[in-house]
């Protein structure tokens, strides 16, 4: 026993003196197993209403893989079968990135960006379908744009609503993440609508983008990556959350820090092969919600994959990220501790 306690001693000594990266990669859950088409950048999903999961991504016309069981998944195509004409005024390819999927008043809504990497001469644009499936897509055109004068970027939409308004985050880089408000009927930007401010960092190039927002009890919840994706084994993306009482913010982490700042609790970051992990969004599955988001493999060059982690929530209502029986939580001002999930969160999605 005497050599037991010793040797524990040691352990916990050497644990100590490792670097904080270090012992950060034990605190990280990994994602939940998923089988079949895995390759996948900017994720979002959701589970139809006719059965199964559908999954649209940044690649191809807006890449689509579906799944039975939200474990094994197929290569669907695109949801487009070709991309609409007035894509090829952003880009040559005519190449859309980082779809959002939601559902209301009886349709699915995908948004998504249209853009050249390195500037901010960018649209979003809507498409509407009654499935939601890949293939039924009706497009209608530009929804909000972006160009060089403006001090904001038109990429990585994610549209709530709130209080009977509709609204929608947006942003990468340049000044960070804004929104501005929607019509629900045309679901196009209102017109002259402000555009409010919600998170940026104090530091050039501002590396925050890929805003995601979920109501759970009375905040709402800003969900964002934080530096450079897209590098493969290199890349340093990691998820990053702050709270308001206001869809419009203003956001805050758990010390009370603003996300206009620099502010927000990390939530998620590499870990073991894991690296990167960002693009993210969260769905709603049979009384859970689901973080989904991909990551780069660094076990198999680098290559963008499918995460998916079970969220839940604490007693004081911040995230917890989780997979199978065990948990982490969000890494606070506070210390970390496992809490009891609190009611889910109301969502779009079905």
């Amino acid at each position: 026993m005497k050599r037991l306690r010793l040797a524990t001693v040691l352990a916990a000594a050497v644990l100590a003196f490792l670097p904080a990266t270090a012992r950060a990669d034990t605190a990280y859950p990994d994602p939940a197993p998923v089988t079949g088409q895995e390759i996948i950048h900017d994720p979002t999903v959701a589970r139809l209403k006719s059965g199964g999961y559908v999954a649209y991504s940044t690649g191809g016309v807006i890449g689509a893989r579906t799944s039975k069981d939200r474990v094994h998944w197929e290569d669907a195509g695109n949801a487009f079968a070709e991309p609409p004409s007035w894509w090829y005024e952003y880009n040559a390819t005519g190449d859309p990135w980082a779809p959002d999927l939601s559902y209301r008043d009886g349709r699915y809504w995908l948004y998504y960006a249209v853009s050249s990497w390195g500037t901010n001469h960018s649209a979003i644009g809507v498409a509407t379908s009654r499935t939601g499936l890949p293939g039924t897509w009706t497009d209608h055109g530009k929804v909000f744009t972006s160009d060089t004068t403006d001090t904001w970027n038109a990429i990585d939409p994610a549209v709530i609503r709130s209080d009977g308004r509709l609204w929608m985050a947006f942003g990468s880089y340049w000044s960070g993440i804004r929104m501005v408000e929607l019509d629900p009927a045309t679901g196009r930007a209102v017109e002259d609508a402000p555009v409010h401010h919600l998170a940026t960092r104090p530091d050039e190039p501002y590396a925050v983008e890929g805003p995601y927002i979920v109501q759970h009890g009375r905040h709402y919840y800003l969900f964002a990556s934080y530096d450079a994706c897209c590098s493969g084994v290199d890349s340093t993306y990691k998820i990053k959350v702050g709270r308001s009482t206001s869809v419009t913010g203003p956001y805050v982490d758990s010390a009370g820090k603003p996300m206009l700042e620099g502010g927000g609790d990390l939530l998620l970051a590499g870990h073991g092969r894991y690296t990167g992990p960002g693009g993210q969004s969260v769905f709603r599955d049979k009384g859970r919600d689901w973080l989904a988001y991909h990551y780069y493999d660094a076990e198999d060059d680098g290559t963008p994959k499918l995460g998916l982690n079970a969220l839940t929530w604490k007693k004081n209502g911040w995230p917890v990220v989780q997979q199978g029986r065990g948990a982490v939580s969000v890494r606070g001002s506070a210390a970390w501790a496992r809490q009891a999930p609190t009611e889910p969160r109301t969502t779009m999605n079905p």
